[in-house]
């Protein structure tokens, strides 16, 4: 047991960082290891007759191990060092998504990675928890004219976005744009500014059904008269397969026929191998995260750490309701992971770093008051009575 008389770097880590959402990102974490055991041999199976190996389950194992990592380094930063390291990422991020367009290897007609060869990496993905972060520093500081401010975190949004469009990810898109917007109007923006990203999102939504015919495809699957696509319909296969309980470890079927099960589609391989009853905690795991750390982030006393842990928590929270929101064929497919569960080195390790991030922004340090003058000497004149 650790006292909080004790006063090394470990206990005042420990008092200060808050337990019950790390439990629950350690849970989420633990229960995408499980889950890679379950989609690896249909994942790496050659066809639909014979079971592959375990091989990406290794992988995420490791990959699981240095996300923890990542995740108890960055939730030691100060809030200083917090937004020099998130400025630094996001400064490396823009650099690889823009090379990614250069180099990148290109699947399904988008250039989103670099591929490394052990890894493969998705620098997109670590454009949002910086940018929430290096936001929320500009919306915070003391610049004089509140417009400016705003109109500063215009231009940090728009480089990023435009590389988006450009790879394409319609997904990220959305998802940055989302955040932005959701930041400006915790900090109090006006009906106008909200009003005009509205009209951003919704041109640019507009641009990418009329102008890729993927984006196009999958919103016409998802509204030509309420039958689902190809891998949406195997979702529900899946969990219809699975029911409350699911069908035990190792024993799905379907899921040696759905692209991607162990990544976009991890969610419905829990549901039929597992049930409703894993679903039911991954989902109530996502729900407790999301609002302790919103909880942890109203009651910091400095606006910065209110809107970055905000934003950070956002992050994860719509990019869950999205996957899982695909999975059950509620949105259009996205190709969006899901946070701590999916399988990939690129997106396990991105979402380390937003919580990382979240836990150091909201950890419960003592304010510092500085005393007037006055209150000095009144303060050590009262103790010169004393004695």
């Amino acid at each position: 047991m650790l006292s909080r008389d004790n006063r090394g770097r470990f206990a005042d880590w420990w008092w200060t960082v808050d337990r019950v959402a790390l439990f629950a990102m350690l849970g989420l974490v633990a229960i995408g290891m499980m889950l890679a055991f379950a989609a690896s041999p249909a994942a790496t199976a050659h066809n639909t007759m014979e079971a592959g190996n375990f091989r990406f389950a290794g992988k995420q194992i490791l990959f699981g191990m240095i996300a923890v990592v990542i995740m108890a380094g960055g939730s030691l930063l100060s809030p200083r060092n917090l937004k020099l390291t998130a400025t630094a990422v996001f400064a490396l991020a823009l650099a690889g998504s823009a090379l990614v367009l250069v180099t990148g290897a290109e699947v399904l007609g988008a250039k989103r990675w670099i591929d490394l060869g052990w890894i493969t990496i998705q620098p997109s993905e670590f454009l949002k928890p910086a940018f929430a972060v290096v936001c929320a520093s500009v919306l915070s500081s003391k610049l004089e004219g509140h417009p400016a401010k705003e109109l500063i975190s215009f231009i940090l949004v728009l480089i990023p976005l435009a590389l988006l469009i450009l790879e394409p990810d319609v997904g990220q898109t959305g998802l940055l744009l989302a955040v932005w917007g959701a930041m400006l109007f915790l900090n109090g923006v006006s009906l106008l500014w909200m009003a005009a990203i509205t009209g951003i999102g919704t041109a640019l939504g507009g641009m990418a059904f009329v102008l890729l015919p993927h984006v196009h495809h999958r919103m016409d699957q998802f509204m030509g008269g309420g039958k689902p696509g190809y891998q949406s319909a195997l979702a529900l296969r899946a969990f219809e397969h699975g029911g409350i309980a699911g069908v035990g470890p190792g024993a799905g079927t379907i899921k040696y026929h759905i692209p991607y099960a162990h990544s976009d589609f991890i969610f419905a391989v829990a549901g039929e191998e597992f049930g409703l009853v894993l679903c039911a905690v991954i989902a109530a795991l996502f729900c407790l995260l999301t609002v302790r750390l919103l909880l942890r982030a109203a009651a910091a006393r400095d606006k910065f750490s209110q809107l970055a842990g905000a934003g950070l928590a956002m992050i994860v929270a719509l990019q869950a309701f999205i996957n899982m929101g695909v999975a059950v064929n509620m949105l259009p497919a996205k190709g969006m992971t899901l946070p701590f569960i999916s399988y990939g080195g690129s997106s396990l390790f991105a979402v380390a770093v937003t919580m990382g991030f979240a836990l150091a922004v909201t950890r419960q340090r003592p304010a510092v008051t500085t005393l007037s003058r006055r209150e000095t000497d009144s303060l050590f004149g009262l103790r010169e009575a004393r004695t």
